[in-house]
């Protein structure tokens, strides 16, 4: 008996072992399936000379080994001579052979961070080269050699030379020390913190791969609602264990710092940025962070916005705290970076305008190490956001975008929302700062008004689930996010073709279908929950579901009916010349543009118009017409996933098709929810019917309304 339950214990392991959960992410290295290609991988691909020998290099070469040994199903032997189809690897200073080859004009504008792929020869010998100026170059060219091979592209004659547009890219890790993730839909944090420093999860090492692959090279280990006690020595140790696991993999950690920290855990009276005792608590306190942590990135910091301490507290503007933590890190090459979420304990004569307000006058006052961080839209990550207009007004500071990734107003981790259209939609769209072509992306990757700095950040999705986003697709806006960062010239289409090759398979059908889905996905979410440029509708507090009938919460902006107005005339914000005029942030071209209703885009009508219910729109139909059309599409649009996943179950294991197929009937269940609880709450003020050749919601209002999520996850 025991013999038979030892074997079932192997068995069980083995099966776990195998088992597609997710884990692997987009680093699955399934053996290539394609016996013509495969053969040719084999015998373009017959060695490896690897030069180099730090801890990058090192991490690099077992990444490579691992993976050409799952793609192409055998050991590749790793050699210090050259020989025909030999995969050589390395910089100039660490390989004679890559400083022989014929690349050099190529690594010259690969940077630090870029490398070179191509196929050459040396000896006479023809050769695949991984060549970069730095280790961490050939780490991300080993990642995007085997990204070749899993997307099952052909390798014969490589010439590919890629560079980062973008030089801080990183994650924002709503994370608090109690694990609690704030907006997180995934389970707890991944940092143990009461394991560490002692205790090193394999996990940390995976995430650690995982970014390093889409070029991330940042993390932000804690919540902008700061604590202190992170800070603190003891926690320093613990951050300093992390750091180490992550700096092979070219990843720097950066921390939040609470404002008022010298008060909490330095007993000073006061925070004043003004105050030469509070600079000089800084300052050491900087010293002392790189003692434990020498390539410390630097600080994220979100102050005087939602209650959090700041410089406004004691009389001083944005830029007396920001460049007081600036001069701090500054001499340790450290960077901070400021977030322009603010919005005062008084509600604004419109939210929407109250960063531009506060940071347009300070441009320019900023140290040249500080960049402001700006969410991609006005208000909060709405599902659908116009950019913000800070991006077309500091020409003088480097302003850094914020994109969230983990999905708290679209739908969280139950309703699949590839987010890539939504990020290129805030990226391409034209400031028109400098003219016609002043697109979002040139102004965050410097080249619009050369900054020093440049930066993008996603906040995180990942979380404790065994496949790490909750969703698994939620995998592949945490995929797109890197990849946007090191270059955001790249389409929604092709991250989307990366992704499911590298997670699922490279069939065609299955491919064809998937990207279909996930490509309509964004706008299906739009249209069921915002449909028009209405935002702002979701439940108080927990931010989950539909709730555009609030209107007792502690302050104006806090409410839904603040952002749709509604009444028996129509419904919508004007931010025109006759409303907020927050239009007037934006450049001529755009105030013309928006401020018409009837060349304003249907995506932001509502954003910047209070419209009848009768106006006749673009398509013919009025506006309670278009608005009831919108959310029924979104829903038929989910039902049109479902199908579509239900089709590709003959192309996915069981575990991972069950995992989708259940989340798609919950989000087909509460696109539903959205559409009746929003158009019969609407339905009061237009006095309108839904069409009889619609559905007809088959709850009361009311019952939408007595709803309750006490326990809905995520919340602060």
């Amino acid at each position: 008996m025991k013999k038979y339950f030892l074997f079932y214990l192997l068995f069980s392991a083995v099966l776990v072992a195998k088992a597609e959960n997710g884990y692997e992410l987009w680093l699955r290295y399934q053996k290539v399936n394609n016996a013509p290609l495969l053969q040719s991988y084999n015998s373009i691909i017959s060695s490896i000379n690897f030069a180099g020998a730090s801890a990058t290099t090192t991490v690099a070469k077992e990444e490579l080994i691992k993976g050409l040994k799952g793609l192409l199903g055998k050991n590749i032997p790793v050699t210090n001579s050259i020989t025909a189809n030999t995969l050589v690897v390395g910089t100039p200073a660490t390989s004679a052979t890559i400083r022989s080859l014929p690349i050099q004009s190529q690594l010259k504008s690969a940077g630090d961070e870029g490398f070179v792929v191509m196929t050459t020869s040396t000896g006479g010998k023809k050769v695949t080269t991984i060549a970069a100026n730095t280790d961490v170059g050939v780490l991300y060219g080993v990642f995007h050699f085997l990204r070749l091979l899993q997307t099952q592209q052909p390798i014969s004659n490589l010439s590919f030379v890629s560079a980062p547009k973008i030089k801080v890219r990183m994650l924002n890790h709503w994370d608090n020390l109690n694990r609690h993730v704030e907006r997180g839909y995934a389970g707890s944090s991944i940092w143990d913190w009461h394991r560490l420093p002692g205790y090193i999860d394999q996990r940390y090492i995976d995430y650690a791969r995982a970014n390093a692959s889409i070029g991330i090279n940042g993390t932000v280990l804690t919540n902008v609602n700061a604590n202190a006690v992170v800070l603190t020595a003891p926690y320093l140790e613990k951050v300093a264990a992390l750091a180490n696991v992550f700096r092979p993999y070219g990843i720097k950690v950066y921390l939040t710092a609470r404002f008022s920290a010298p008060i909490e855990i330095g007993k000073l009276k006061t925070a004043d940025p003004h105050d030469p005792q509070v600079q000089q608590w800084w300052k050491d306190k900087a010293t002392e962070i790189y003692q434990y942590i020498p390539d410390f990135g630097g600080f994220l910091v979100k102050a005087n916005s939602e209650g959090q301490p700041g410089p406004q507290n004691y009389g001083r503007n944005h830029d007396d705290g920001a460049n007081m933590l600036a001069d701090a890190v500054k001499p340790h090459g450290g960077i901070v970076m400021w977030r322009a979420f603010v919005y005062s304990h008084e509600t604004p004569e419109d939210r929407f305008k109250q960063a531009y307000n506060e940071f347009k006058p300070l441009d320019g006052k900023f140290r040249d190490n500080v960049l402001i961080q700006v969410k991609n839209g006005p208000i909060d990550f709405q599902p659908r956001e116009p950019f913000s207009p800070l991006f077309g007004a500091m020409p003088k500071t480097p302003l850094m975008m914020e994109f969230q990734v983990t999905q708290e107003y679209l739908g969280q981790a139950t309703h699949l929302v590839y987010e890539a259209p939504m990020f290129k939609e805030v990226l391409d769209a034209d400031t028109y700062q400098k003219g016609k072509g002043s697109q979002v992306a040139k102004v965050i990757d410097g080249s619009l008004h050369n900054y020093n700095h440049t930066g993008m950040a996603g906040v995180a999705n990942i979380g404790s689930d065994i496949n790490w986003t909750g969703h698994l697709f939620g995998q592949a806006n945490w995929y797109c996010m890197g990849r946007l960062a090191w270059d955001h010239t790249l389409s929604s289409e092709k991250m989307a073709d990366e992704w499911l090759k590298q997670t699922f398979n490279n069939n065609h059908n299955f491919i064809q279908s998937a990207k279909k889905m996930m490509m309509g996905s964004y706008e299906a979410m739009v249209n069921y929950m915002t449909p028009l440029g209405l935002h702002h509708i979701m439940g108080t507090g927990h931010h989950y579901g539909p709730a555009p009938w609030v209107d007792n919460v502690g302050r104006d902006d806090w409410n839904p009916i603040y952002y749709h107005k509604a009444d028996e005339k129509g419904i919508g914000f004007d931010r025109t010349a006759t409303g907020s005029n927050a239009l007037a942030q934006y450049a001529p071209e755009l105030q013309k543009l928006y401020g018409n209703i009837n060349t304003c885009p249907d995506e932001y009508l509502l954003w910047f118009h209070k419209v009848s219910w009768d106006h006749k729109m673009k398509s013919g139909r009025t506006l309670w017409e278009e608005l009831v059309h919108r959310y029924y599409s979104g829903v038929d649009s989910v039902r049109s996933m479902q199908k579509t996943w239900a089709g590709l179950k003959p192309y996915v294991d069981k575990e991972r098709y069950d995992h989708v197929n259940m989340l798609l009937a919950v989000q087909e269940q509460e696109a539903v929810w959205w559409r009746n609880a929003c158009l019969l709450y609407f339905q009061t003020f237009s006095k309108k019917p839904i069409p009889a050749k619609y559905e007809q919601p088959d709850k009361t209002l009311e019952y939408y309304k007595n709803l309750k999520f006490p326990y809905a996850p995520g919340n602060g």
